[in-house]
């Protein structure tokens, strides 16, 4: 309990959320490029970012639901961004077969991994931090 309140005044859960949707647009890009190939398959993509952006707008208002049954009104809590997989209306065929372009996937692959590189780094020296705090040590200077 404690651990989580802590937890949550860091930039933790930002980051944590960052590396779940880098995973699921690992796994959807490795599912374009294995159907690369294939005659009318459709690509799929991720969204995630402008959700986050907006969530993260301090001029937004932040509205509460008293009911479950209440529709969410301004910006969301971190906590409930997540990145969501949809297939885009895009109709061009650059493979000739279906909308996959090996060149764009490969190229969203490395963008993809060097997110989700930054952000394991960056969740590392904050749990390095908390860490720190607990045991009443300074951080060692690397």
């Amino acid at each position: 309990m404690l651990g989580q309140l802590i937890f949550n005044k860091t930039n933790g859960p930002v980051l944590q959320k960052t590396m779940d949707a880098s995973m699921l647009r690992a796994r959807a890009i490795a599912n374009n490029v294995a159907n690369v190939n294939t005659p009318g398959f459709e690509r799929v993509e991720v969204t995630f970012e402008n959700e986050l952006r907006r969530a993260l707008d301090r001029t937004r208002l932040k509205g509460a639901r008293t009911d479950q049954k209440h529709l969410d009104i301004g910006r969301k809590d971190i906590g409930n961004v997540n990145a969501a997989a949809y297939k885009p209306a895009d109709f061009t065929l650059p493979s000739g077969v279906n909308n996959v372009d090996i060149d764009m996937e490969m190229a969203k692959m490395a963008e993809n991994q060097i997110q989700f590189n930054f952000a394991s780094t960056a969740l590392r020296g904050v749990f390095r931090k908390i860490n720190s705090a607990i045991q009443a040590k300074p951080l060692p200077i690397q």
